[in-house]
């Protein structure tokens, strides 16, 4: 199945705080140096965007 969006993520907004990490329902966040996806999990269901408290995550 053809994915419809991306998860970006601002590397300069994000301070690794783990909110998305912990909201994400699939486990596709990561924290490394900055939150990390990983596209092939990820089912993009905003999760992420709407629980950023620095509104580093997009979906586009």
């Amino acid at each position: 199945m053809a994915k419809n969006m991306a998860v970006i993520i601002d590397k300069d907004k994000c301070n690794a705080c783990g909110a998305c990490v912990d909201a994400c329902p699939v486990e596709a966040l990561k924290l490394e140096d900055k939150a990390k996806v990983d596209e092939e999990t990820c089912i993009d269901c905003g999760t992420c965007v709407d629980e950023c408290p620095e509104k580093a995550i997009t979906l586009e």
